[in-house]
């Protein structure tokens, strides 16, 4: 049996279901395409009400071919491509791309239909590659298995680039702006509805294809991150980068929130997280996805995050620099031995971090000087040059110096201030990456400077004692666990919590409390109490606590009458350095997360925390507190005491291992606020929630 990719991007004998002659039709092209653009495969037309087409003998069934079949093309109205995979499982048909509409897209009616669609492929052990799919263009066989209009142009050039795309119609507007530019792809496929086929498998595919050197994502979720992840580690196992566009980063989930973790991991943070971890480059622009590769291919991650910038023109270059500089990228001030190697060429140059080289820059001489001595700097991770008019009217002059150095030790990516389409197209074919934007350049380069290694996730199993407690309340029907519960399993879990009484319905007042104490509502039901007027801090004595506690309860039952309390929770009043926030969020989309941020009652609105794929260890858990801009404080600001960050990553590793539970599946936890205390000191657990996927009770 030949290898899925084989039939999916490399078939050599194709049918096409509901093939048509009218050349105003869809139908007509794919068939019309594949001989235009020089497929040399078997191509076999189904169409019962048709002999022949395009001067192919034409089909009545697959049935009918008689011949083996890789990948059929399947462009018949929805309410019949369920009888066309299963005449493609009686054919033998490998694989199946549905070009056709009206599923899951369409609603309940429309899920169902793709459901049974689904069922009945696996029945015939037919791999399905959409539904909505616009098919498969392989610019290297060539194979173009595809209805995209973008195929009417005579050239099809040849490229290096892959692309596995949720968008069908993004695979055209790519050749199209592409082809201008002299940068061309190798294979691209539509995944549409993702039915079966996952956008991972596709890019593992290209991941090995040798004709492949860096694979691009186009992501407007994730259906299956579990095949995303193995194509990522393969792709960093075997060195070939891979990048992605993320799509519409809404609010997903975040009216679902329990806490503030909830709302403030909703949107697109979790999937930009989850790809991070594994090492895929994000890129921000859509321009990046035609500019951006050609500064990866065949490199390695960067070091460090540093950049030195020459330019010909101050203007373009001081946009470029700003734009480096809001993405945290340094900008390398001149060495002297640039300095010595530039005065050796007749130029003076100043101790400005952009080294302007006016028109002398365009001499090979001068950008020789340059790239030498940037190269040999270890302080320097890769060079931008900006280039201004020069590039539209001489080219040779503007950009030709820079051939030389398109594959050495370290990347050179260049901005054109001009519209200057002719230098680009020089560029591109000396696999420089040549950017029109500032925008982009700085989007590029900041995707390169990120990349990272796939992170080796730990794999330990959780403190028994916790699963425990979390087997208990999935047992019990639990939801949402109460504060006194939810801080029982992170004590468990070995997070430091303070002392808790609880005054129950009769009012007493526990003995020997050490004021002074904060009392907070017990109840599973109100996740955030001071909301509700469930919390007062600062008690004094035995006497102020017990009017506290009634206030709380005629409070709470104001702002919820429906919820449970099940009494009073008294802690002693607790004092930290600061306060952060640590929590645990099982995404929909790309699964357990794990937050450590600003905490307080207004987290949500600073918004200031770091994300990671759960678990976590704790350099990991320093690497995320580092991140978080609000907890500089911690960090020694400006001569300040420094916090106990160890004990804060502890804690970080310990919420995190929540993935790992095999009791009870977690699906939001949070510890706000953790009190951080002086260094050496600890912190201290105040207040924490926990809640069970109803599945698992």
């Amino acid at each position: 049996m030949k290898p899925l990719a084989d039939c999916l991007i490399r078939p050599t004998a194709v049918a096409i279901v509901g093939a048509s002659g009218d050349l105003a039709k869809n139908n007509s092209r794919p068939q019309r395409y594949l001989r235009k653009h020089g497929y040399t495969g078997a191509i076999y037309p189904i169409n019962p009400g048709r002999q022949e087409l395009f001067g192919e003998r034409c089909y009545p069934t697959l049935a009918a071919v008689g011949q083996s079949i890789d990948h059929a093309f399947v462009m018949v109205g929805t309410n019949l491509v369920e009888a066309v995979i299963e005449d493609c499982a009686a054919a033998g048909v490998r694989v199946a791309t549905i070009f056709s509409g009206g599923f899951a897209e369409a609603g309940p009616e429309g899920q169902a239909l793709q459901a049974r669609l689904r069922d009945v492929a696996r029945a015939g052990g037919v791999r399905l590659v959409g539904p909505n799919s616009m098919g498969l263009i392989n610019t290297q066989e060539p194979c173009t298995l595809s209805a995209n209009a973008v195929l009417d142009r005579d050239v099809l050039p040849k490229g290096r680039v892959g692309l596995v795309s949720q968008s069908g119609s993004l695979t055209g507007a790519l050749i199209s702006r592409g082809q201008g530019r002299n940068i061309a792809f190798s294979t691209l496929v539509s995944i549409g509805n993702e039915i079966d086929v996952a956008v991972g498998e596709v890019a593992e595919m290209l991941v090995d294809d040798p004709d492949t050197d860096v694979v691009l994502l186009f992501l407007e979720t994730l259906r299956n991150p579990e095949t995303v992840a193995q194509a990522a580690r393969h792709a960093a196992a075997v060195g070939k980068p891979m990048m992605a566009y993320v799509l519409g980063r809404s609010e997903l989930g975040r009216e679902l929130a329990q806490s503030h973790t909830g709302a403030m991991m909703g949107g697109g943070r979790a999937i930009e997280s989850f790809l991070d971890d594994l090492g895929v480059m994000r890129l921000d622009l859509f321009e990046g996805l035609l500019e951006a590769p050609m500064l990866v291919k065949g490199r390695k991650p960067a070091t460090g995050r540093r950049v030195a910038v020459i330019t010909t023109t101050g203007g373009g270059a001081a946009m470029v620099a700003d734009h480096l500089g809001d993405r945290g990228i340094e900008v390398v001030r001149p060495t002297r031995e640039l300095k010595e190697a530039l005065a050796a060429e007749g130029i003076a140059i100043g101790d400005a971090p952009v080294v302007d080289l006016t028109m002398a820059g365009t001499r090979e001489s001068v950008v020789d000087a340059c790239m030498r001595t940037f190269t040999a700097n270890p302080g320097i991770d890769a060079i931008v040059t900006v280039v201004g008019s020069s590039a539209e009217y001489r080219p040779e002059m503007a950009v030709a110096p820079l051939v030389k150095w398109a594959r050495g030790e370290k990347p050179i990516v260049a901005f054109l201030f001009p519209q200057a389409e002719r230098s680009l197209a020089l560029l591109a074919e000396a696999g420089i990456a040549g950017f029109r934007t500032p925008e982009a350049c700085a989007d590029a380069i900041d995707a390169y400077l990120s990349w990272t290694p796939p992170r080796q996730r730990p794999t330990e199993s959780l403190a028994a004692e916790a699963d425990t407690r979390l087997a208990a309340a999935a047992t019990a029907g639990v939801g949402s666990l109460s504060e006194r519960d939810a801080l029982g399993v992170f004590a468990a879990l070995g997070v430091p919590v303070p002392a808790m009484s609880v005054i129950g319905a009769d009012g007493t007042v526990p003995e020997g409390l050490a004021y002074p104490v904060v009392a907070k509502v017990l109840s599973a039901d109100i996740a955030h109490k001071t909301d509700a007027g469930g919390v007062v801090l600062g008690i004094p004595d035995a006497a102020a606590l017990a009017a506290a506690a009634e206030r709380i309860r005629a409070s709470v039952a104001r702002h919820a009458p429906a919820a449970r309390i099940d009494g009073v929770l008294v802690q002693p009043m607790e004092k930290g350095m600061a306060e952060a926030i640590v929590g645990f969020k099982r995404d929909p989309l790309a699964g357990p997360m794990v937050m450590v941020g600003l905490g307080g009652t207004l987290a949500e609105i600073y918004e200031d925390f770091a994300l990671r794929p759960a678990p976590v260890d704790e350099t990991e858990a320093c690497r995320m507190i580092d991140e978080v801009k609000g907890l500089a404080l911690i960090r020694g600001y400006r001569g300040a005491p420094r916090g106990d960050i160890a004990a804060l990553a502890r804690v970080v590793a310990a919420v995190s291992r929540l993935a790992l539970s095999r009791a009870a599946e977690v699906s939001e936890a949070e510890i706000n606020p953790v009190l951080v205390k002086a260094e050496g000191q600890g912190v201290v657990a105040v207040d924490g929630l926990i809640a069970l996927k109803p599945s698992s009770a």
